[in-house]
């Protein structure tokens, strides 16, 4: 193998198998840090490959978009790391904060009543399994429940605790909890740019990481199996979050980018985002996402991109396992099922 210089004195240039292809890479002179793995940059189509019949409409149409390199976590972070970051810091998460009433209102219609001081109480959104069948699957509301007292240290509800789950991602995040670790960790949140790319693990033209076979899904991710929301087969070995690093590692070395827990980017949602870039006609560099947020089933709504799908993710439901799978979530928002990773620019 061949090195060629950069102009960049601490990266250089390098060929390297990826993904069953050859790639030339940019790649750092100095070490990861710990936890962390070098994504090598390049160009890739970002959204969903042509023959992905369960693609919803904002993953199309594909448009190339090329990143520069980038460090990034190789897991989720972990209720391990979260603690650590609280210890240290004393800081106090979104779902745990008492709430004010006067701010909370400047978000609803106006008139909106307050409701009982019962109600309004930290907490955060956990999974409910449904007792029977349910036909309709767009009311998300069936299977989600807010529960007063759930947080990252209670993930579901004010009797559960995070002892010896350790190594779990933690959950019940809201945008600006995950802001305020990176920066106590001197990081950032990854583009969606930048986490679609990495997620490929140097792929091209596939649904998932490792391909485009279904029944590799229970062996490399935790996701849903059965009938959502009523019966979870559990046939990949968990019914919720599952460690992390549990399942097979893509192409770049990094765990768990399939289920297990949806994850924060830093791009604002536009369902009209993904088309501007293609009408363009050119590369993408380094995309950063909407500069304006928009949802046009609620133009009210402000909401920044998950990616990554979760233990919830169903071929009945939302599929969100595949590679160009995308979510719009607000900002304020933790719940079972979201977590986060980190990465680093060099």
């Amino acid at each position: 193998m061949s090195d060629k210089e950069s102009s960049r004195d601490n990266v250089k240039l390098e060929k390297i198998a990826v993904g069953g292809s050859t790639m030339l890479q940019t790649k750092p002179l100095f070490e990861a840090p710990k936890g962390m793995v070098w994504i090598p940059g390049g160009q890739f189509e970002q959204g969903a490959v042509p023959f992905d019949k369960m693609a919803l409409a904002h993953e199309h149409p594909t448009h190339k978009v090329w990143v520069e390199g980038f460090f990034m976590d190789v897991h989720e972070v972990t209720n391990a790391q979260f603690t650590e970051f609280v210890k240290q810091t004393g800081y106090i998460t979104v779902a745990e904060r008492e709430i004010d009433w006067k701010e909370m209102k400047k978000q609803l219609p106006k008139g909106t009543l307050k409701p009982h001081d019962s109600i309004l109480q930290p907490g955060s959104l956990i999974f409910k399994k449904s007792k029977t069948s349910t036909p309709n699957l767009y009311d998300y509301m069936q299977w989600w429940e807010w529960s007063v007292g759930a947080n990252w240290k209670h993930p579901k509800g004010p009797d559960s605790s995070i002892r010896g789950k350790e190594n779990h991602p933690v959950v019940h995040i809201a945008y600006e909890d995950a802001l305020a670790y990176c920066k106590w960790a001197g990081r950032r949140l990854p583009t969606e740019a930048e986490w679609e790319y990495a997620a490929r693990g140097g792929k091209t033209g596939a649904i998932f990481f490792w391909g485009n076979g279904m029944e590799q899904l229970s062996t490399h991710a935790n996701s849903w199996e059965g009938e959502f929301p009523v019966n979870n087969t559990k046939v990949d070995g968990y019914e919720g979050r599952s460690p992390v690093m549990h399942y097979p590692k893509n192409g770049f070395g990094l765990y768990d980018m399939t289920g297990n827990v949806w994850e924060w980017t830093k791009d604002w949602y536009s369902a009209d985002y993904y088309q501007e870039l293609a009408d363009k006609n050119q590369v993408a560099k380094n995309p950063e996402g909407p500069l304006i947020a928009f949802n046009s089933k609620n133009s009210y709504a402000k909401k920044k991109v998950i990616k990554g799908g979760s233990f919830l993710c169903s071929a009945s439901y939302c599929a969100s396992y595949r590679i160009s799978a995308r979510m719009a979530t607000s900002p304020d928002s933790g719940m079972e099922h979201l977590g986060f990773r980190t990465v680093l620019s060099l």
